[in-house]
């Protein structure tokens, strides 16, 4: 793979990003980035809306899953799959479907905080092919009922409910039928959320490996380099590949394109065992 940038973890229009497809595209050829993947929420429509890849951008198809085990969520993406493969299809669809089940009950949580839409704004949430907490976020916004995105992100994420994801083993499974690699997105935690200490990653690691998980992403934009070299670790004594993404919404997350950890260290592509498996 040589010295090449990678970022195999990146979102637009199609779900909860802010760049479109191409738009994108432009920026991570602008950020002298070789190897990078759409992996939108639930949905394809961001690679298949790509009408240019730029000279010297190699583009990888790719979707992230929320799903749940016992112990807590984890969140699957899926890279060097058949999309045509009828139970990838199928999956795919479940997880629209559970996701537009999740617009209703925020849009009936934020109804009893107090925090009403017109009903035109409401069916505009409904047509996006992933409405998520920026896009609420920004009608709070909009109606000024907060003063910011972050404000209107927390107000949002206080509606839980665990049945608004798929099941591990289900999302695993679909990826191998169609002849794709797993990889378990951000093991300590996300953006916004409190990082795992190792044992619960490790507990949560167990189910996952038994349901099949093909790798770990071991470098992520707000994790820093002891938490890098104990993922890589994990999926060196598990042998699991090893991926690497930003998590980049745009204007919707304050994360860097291409930025693999919290420092700003180039991670070159060589690193990421996976691009051995997904690019041919």
């Amino acid at each position: 793979m040589g010295k090449w940038k990678a970022d195999l973890h990146l979102h637009t229009t199609a779900s909860d990003g802010s760049d479109s497809s191409d738009s994108l595209l432009r920026k991570v050829k602008e950020k002298g980035i070789t190897y990078c993947a759409i992996t939108d929420h639930d949905t394809l429509a961001g690679v298949h809306a790509v009408k240019e890849i730029p000279s010297g951008v190699t583009l990888i198809a790719g979707i992230e899953f929320s799903t749940i085990t016992k112990y807590r969520e984890a969140h699957i993406l899926g890279y060097g799959f058949d999309a045509t493969h009828p139970v990838m299809k199928k999956v795919i669809d479940k997880g629209r479907l559970k996701r537009k089940r999740k617009l209703e009950n925020r849009l009936v949580y934020l109804g009893h905080l107090g925090y009403e839409f017109r009903q035109e704004d409401k069916e505009k949430l409904r047509q996006l092919n992933a409405c998520a907490k920026p896009h609420l976020a920004r009608m709070l916004m909009q109606y000024e009922y907060v003063s910011s995105m972050e404000e209107g992100i927390k107000i949002v994420a206080g509606c839980h409910d665990d049945d608004d994801r798929l099941d591990y083993h289900e999302v695993i499974k679909a990826i191998h039928d169609a002849n794709g690699w797993a990889v378990w997105a951000h093991p300590l935690g996300g953006e916004h959320k409190r990082h795992l200490a190792p044992w619960e990653c490790e507990r949560q690691l167990c189910l996952l490996l038994d349901a099949g998980i093909d790798g770990l992403e071991c470098f992520y934009s707000r994790y820093n380099q002891e938490e890098e070299d104990y993922l890589c670790l994990l999926a060196n004594r598990f042998q699991l590949t090893i991926s690497g993404g930003s998590d980049y919404h745009g204007i919707n997350k304050s994360v860097e394109l291409g930025r693999l950890n919290t420092e700003g260290r180039q991670i070159d592509a060589s690193q990421l065992t996976i691009l051995h498996k997904i690019v041919k």
